[in-house]
């Protein structure tokens, strides 16, 4: 195709005119029609090798995903792994890291453990989802508690984790001792349902030497609704180095002791109620005492 000699016989000028206006932050449009150049081709030679300026381009929503796909590449990742990982095709992460040197080949034997890994971390996904919607199924059945629900629930409760009276050492004390919150939190409601003041409760924590006991002492206090000044002295357990303790990490917080002033005759009854409920496990029905302490 030719175009009149006339209108771009002075090319070079004309292009220096272009690349000027391109400098100075104009589209292409902006100059086609400044210098009313009106074929493409023409323009595209006029700019050639001349950048656009950063206000002309617009934003690639696949940025993101194109720079992660580069650093998962230098770090030996494989176009399946990356696809896996990222979402998107092939084609694109093709396009996005063909500069880049390919991975190393691994040997046969560990690409078999990559797959296997992967395949187990897919079916520990799969069992953790299954294993959620159990328990949330579980906790639906029951709905709301009664007071009678709740009393029988105290007593099996203290008697698993509550101190016990000896016939070789009487301590007729109420002292519970747990790591679980959620246990900690029907143990207290429990009392309360007893009758029993908060102002009788005493709370001490008891953890090893390596936890956090401040920071134990200040969850706790958050937990039973305290100022954790009031705290008794925190107890703590020396660790045997031959023992490889498993209960580490931010989430451990040690035990927390909660123990009940003046709790003779409320462990007296507690006995009883215990007393009570195995009897009545046993088919020997055994009226159950109830009344605040």
């Amino acid at each position: 195709m030719t175009h009149a000699p006339g209108k771009y016989a002075d090319f070079e000028g004309l292009r220096e005119r272009a690349v000027a206006l391109r400098r100075a932050g104009l589209s292409r449009r902006q100059i086609r029609d400044r210098l009313h150049v009106d074929n493409n081709d023409i323009l595209n030679r006029l700019l050639e090798g001349e950048p656009p300026p950063e206000w002309t381009k617009r934003p690639n929503a696949k940025d993101d995903l194109r720079d992660r796909a580069r650093e998962l590449r230098l770090q030996g990742w494989t176009y399946d792994q990356i696809q896996v990982e990222l979402g998107c095709s092939k084609s694109s992460i093709s396009l996005w890291v063909r500069d880049l040197p390919r991975p190393e080949r691994r040997d046969p034997t560990e690409q078999a453990k990559l797959a296997a890994r992967k395949r187990w971390e897919h079916e520990l996904a799969i069992r953790d989802e299954e294993r959620q919607k159990t328990k949330a199924a579980a906790a639906s059945d029951i709905g709301a508690m009664t007071e009678r629900e709740l009393f029988m629930t105290g007593v099996a409760l203290y008697w698993a984790e509550g101190a016990k009276d000896k016939p070789y050492a009487r301590r007729e004390n109420v002292q519970f001792v747990n790591s679980d919150p959620g246990v900690i939190r029907i143990y207290l409601a429990w009392l309360d349902l007893l009758g029993v003041d908060r102002e009788r409760l005493r709370y001490r924590v008891m953890i090893h030497a390596t936890g956090d006991v401040e920071g134990a002492k200040r969850y706790w206090a958050d937990l039973v609704g305290v100022d954790s000044s009031v705290f008794q002295r925190t107890t703590i357990k020396k660790h045997n180095p031959k023992t490889v303790r498993k209960n580490v990490g931010k989430g451990y917080r040690g035990c927390l002791v909660i123990s009940v002033l003046q709790g003779a005759h409320l462990y007296r009854r507690i006995d009883g109620w215990w007393t009570g409920m195995v009897a009545a496990a046993s088919g020997i029905t055994t009226p159950v005492s109830s009344g605040k302490v």
